[in-house]
């Protein structure tokens, strides 16, 4: 009786398993197909003036994600501040310009939005130019974490959305993170859609990194942040700020590396503007 009775334990545990998938895709298309909320569109149109440059096609496909985001995320507001729908919306809309031509896909670590009023301090180790390590404190805009949380700075969301082309947005970068989190520690090298892109992808990115540091310790100006000569991961997540929002001098000036990430992203933001 006990052996039947694991049996049957087993079998449901294994059918819940493989229907899961089925179910949690039935739920997303429901969602994308209700209508979007006229109060929503009015936030997306105020306050993430880069929906008005999308392609038709990529502002449904927009939408749609976003009500799929904000249903299966959790955002709680930190440090005494009130979540609103402006703030879930405007969040989704950024996190979700990362996910286009990604059917089904969502983040799937990513539990929980923590949005903090303005930068906030972070407490922790941090290793200095020659590898030690010290605890400091950091003044912060937003943070990714592998254990599937995303810490913003509301004031610099607000901000980084308001300025689609100054290649500097917060939630871009940190949601690049999650990404390249996804196979666990970030590295600069997220999951690619065959195991073949691997050697491009690493041939064009080292070089360019190279490139960075250099320019960074000759002082010399870069289109990129010298925050992405840091380390391959902040290169990874720099180099997506400016993919998005300056289409048209990341392929000016480093046509490879904008091929490698138009594939990865699967868009190509030069046909927006």
């Amino acid at each position: 009786m006990a052996i039947f009775i694991t049996s049957v334990i087993g079998f449901v545990i294994i059918g819940f398993i493989l229907l899961l998938p089925q179910w949690q895709r039935y739920k997303r298309q429901r969602l994308m197909a209700q209508p979007f909320p006229a109060a929503w569109r009015k936030i997306l149109k105020q306050r993430v003036p880069f929906y008005h440059s999308l392609p038709t096609d990529l502002q449904l496909q927009l939408k749609q994600h976003i009500q799929v985001f904000i249903a299966e995320k959790q955002f709680i507001g930190c440090a005494g501040l009130t979540v609103t729908d402006e703030m879930r919306v405007t969040i989704a809309a950024q996190a979700c310009l990362l996910l286009f031509n990604r059917p089904n896909y969502y983040y799937p670590k990513l539990k929980q939005i923590l949005i903090y009023p303005s930068a906030f301090i972070v407490k922790g180790p941090q290793r200095d130019g020659a590898g030690v390590m010290h605890q400091q404190q950091r003044l912060l805009s937003g943070e990714s974490w592998g254990l599937g949380k995303v810490i913003l700075s509301w004031s610099d969301t607000k901000q980084g959305a308001a300025d689609p082309s100054d290649g500097r947005n917060v939630v871009i970068h940190e949601f690049a993170h999650q990404l390249d989190q996804e196979k666990g520690m970030a590295t600069g090298a997220p999951l690619l859609e065959r195991s073949t892109d691997y050697q491009q992808w690493s041939k064009v990115l080292a070089a360019e990194f190279s490139q960075l540091q250099q320019q960074v310790a000759l002082g010399e100006a870069s289109l990129f942040d010298a925050y992405g000569a840091t380390n391959p991961a902040e290169f990874f997540a720099v180099i997506s700020e400016v993919f998005f929002e300056q289409p048209q001098a990341f392929f000016a000036q480093h046509k490879k590396l904008y091929q490698q990430l138009s594939r990865f992203y699967r868009i190509n933001p030069l046909s927006w503007r």
